[in-house]
C-alpha cells in the first residue's frame, strides 16, 4: 500500500510538471498578425487601401507596443501596465500626432472592452500551427465576438490589449466588426527573442502632442 502511494505521488508530480512545461508564458517577444479587411454584407471584399495591413505587438515585462501599419498610414499604442501611462502615435498623410494618456484616461478609453467575459467552448482548430480553442463573448451592442486562442501561450502582461484581459491564452484569430467593415486578424509570426527597451520610449520630438482630453474635445468639435 505504501509503495502504491509513492508511485501515485511520483505520477502526480510528473503530470504536474508536464502540464506546466506545456504552457509557455510570454513575458517578452514579438507577435505579428496579418489583417484582412472585408467590406460589404454579401461576398466579402478587401478594402483596397488597407490591403497588406499588419499589426505587430511587442511585449517586454509590463511594457507593450502595438503597431498597425497600412497603406494609409501607421498607428501605434505604447502602454506601461505598471504606471498605467500610454501614448497613441498617429502618422497619416504626412501628419504626426502623439496623444498622451494617464492611467485614468486609459481606463476610460478601454472601458467598453475591459469588462468582456468569454464563454469557452469545446471547438478546436489548428491555426498558424497552434491548436486553438474557441471563445465567444457577447458585446454590449448584442453582437458576438469570436476568438480562437492558444491556451498554451499566455501573455504575462494581460493588459497589453484590454479586449483580451479575460482570455485564458493568446488570441490567434479574431474578427472585429464595425458598421461598414470587418477586420480579421490572423497570427502570422511569433518570436520570443529579446525586445529593445527603446521600443517602449515615448518620442521626444517630431510629433504634435496633445492630451487625451484635448483629443476628445477636438473630436466633439468636428462632429
Amino acid at each position: 500500500m505504501k509503495t502504491l502511494r509513492i508511485i501515485g505521488l511520483v505520477f502526480s508530480l510528473l503530470t504536474a510538471g508536464f502540464s506546466a512545461s506545456a504552457q509557455k508564458p510570454i513575458s517578452e517577444g514579438t507577435i505579428v498578425y496579418d489583417m484582412e479587411i472585408q467590406v460589404g454584407s454579401t461576398l466579402p471584399q478587401k478594402g483596397d487601401a488597407l490591403d497588406g495591413a499588419s499589426t505587430t505587438v511587442y511585449l517586454k515585462g509590463s511594457s507593450s507596443r502595438t503597431e498597425m501599419v497600412s497603406a494609409l498610414g501607421n498607428e501605434t499604442v505604447i502602454h506601461d501596465a505598471k504606471t498605467g501611462k500610454a501614448a497613441i502615435l498617429k502618422s497619416f498623410s504626412g501628419q504626426k500626432l502623439m496623444i498622451t494618456l494617464t492611467k485614468e484616461d486609459w481606463m476610460v478609453k478601454n472601458k467598453a472592452n475591459s469588462d468582456i467575459k468569454f464563454d469557452l467552448e469545446n471547438e478546436t482548430r489548428t491555426i498558424a500551427g497552434f491548436t486553438c480553442k474557441k471563445a465567444v463573448a457577447k458585446l454590449a451592442d448584442g453582437r458576438n465576438f469570436v476568438v480562437f486562442y492558444a491556451p498554451d501561450l499566455v501573455p504575462a502582461n494581460r493588459e497589453y490589449d484590454p479586449t483580451f484581459t479575460n482570455l485564458p491564452g493568446l488570441a490567434v484569430e479574431y474578427v472585429i466588426e464595425t458598421p461598414k467593415m470587418k477586420f480579421k486578424y490572423t497570427l502570422s509570426k511569433i518570436s520570443f527573442d529579446p525586445v529593445l527597451v527603446s521600443r517602449f520610449d515615448f518620442p521626444k520630438s517630431g510629433y504634435r502632442v496633445m492630451t487625451y482630453e484635448e483629443n476628445q474635445q477636438l473630436k466633439k468639435g468636428n462632429q
